[in-house]
């Protein structure tokens, strides 16, 4: 989200940033900092001050996955730098809002702050402790349906968990991942019959249903998909390199290498890790 240099010499700033910007290192103010970061950006620099929240869609959604990939790898250093990214968007957000006239910095904090007083009342003497999907149902008022408001742009694997949530709040749900996992044995033989039968589109529902339902069981069982999911992705790639490195060192040409032979080589190198 930098500007590009057009070649003229830089002109005064109008609006320089405040003397009075809270200093580094203190806790009073230290988020405002990347508001008042943002305003400055805006009036002063014409790439930042043409941005609208639909522009600015594009580098908000690219810097919340870097923040993820960074947790991810377990690099606190690159970490920092990739939450400042994301803060910086968010920041935007709120800004060119405010300077829409749509909403300003305290109503958002403080809609947050109502919002979790209601899902939290057992911490702040207004009633008692309950389920964080009860209450969303609750929240979204009566007549509401239970899937309404889910985001649209959530990706299949992440909706496939939301919706399953959701209508566990309402008591649609196995009673433990007993009753998931025989639903999953369910669907994958409805997946072989459909295989046999060679019928392509048939196949392809059965498969989705064999995904929903394996979804259905990884969140009864205490785990989230993406995140197992992504686990596997890591461990066969780091996998499949440590064969391709092998494959090297024995001057195995991939390509030309029977499938008995890249199993040998798997083998070995699971064995190995």
């Amino acid at each position: 989200m930098t500007p590009s240099n057009d070649g003229q010499d830089p002109k005064p700033l109008e609006n320089p940033i405040p003397n009075s910007l809270p200093k580094p290192g203190t806790l009073d103010g230290v988020l405002d900092r990347a508001l008042i970061l943002v305003a400055f950006l805006r009036k002063n620099c014409p790439w930042d001050a043409a941005q609208t929240p639909e522009s600015l869609i594009p580098h908000l959604l690219e810097e919340a996955q870097e923040v993820v990939d960074a947790i991810r790898a377990r690099d606190t250093n690159e970490l920092e730098g990739e939450l400042g990214d994301l803060l910086l968007n968010l920041a935007f957000q709120v800004v060119v809002g405010e300077e829409r006239g749509d909403f300003t910095r305290e109503s958002v904090t403080l809609r947050l702050e109502e919002k979790m007083k209601r899902r939290h009342p057992h911490l702040y003497g207004l009633g008692e402790k309950e389920e964080w999907e009860e209450m969303k149902v609750r929240e979204r008022g009566e007549g509401a349906r239970v899937l309404d408001g889910l985001a649209k742009g959530l990706d299949p694997l992440l909706k496939a968990h939301r919706i399953q949530d959701r209508v566990s709040g309402v008591g649609f749900d196995w009673p433990d991942a007993g009753g998931a996992w025989e639903k999953v044995a369910e669907e994958l033989e409805e997946v072989g019959a459909a295989l046999k039968q060679g019928n392509q589109g048939e196949v392809e529902e059965e498969l989705g249903d064999l995904l929903f339902a394996a979804v259905n069981l990884t969140r009864l069982a205490g785990a989230h998909p993406d995140t197992v999911l992504d686990r596997a992705n890591r461990k066969f790639q780091e996998r499949f390199e440590a064969l391709e490195d092998l494959a090297q060192e024995r001057e195995i040409s991939l390509t030309g290498a029977t499938l008995e032979v890249l199993d040998g080589l798997w083998e070995e190198v699971k064995r190995a890790r």
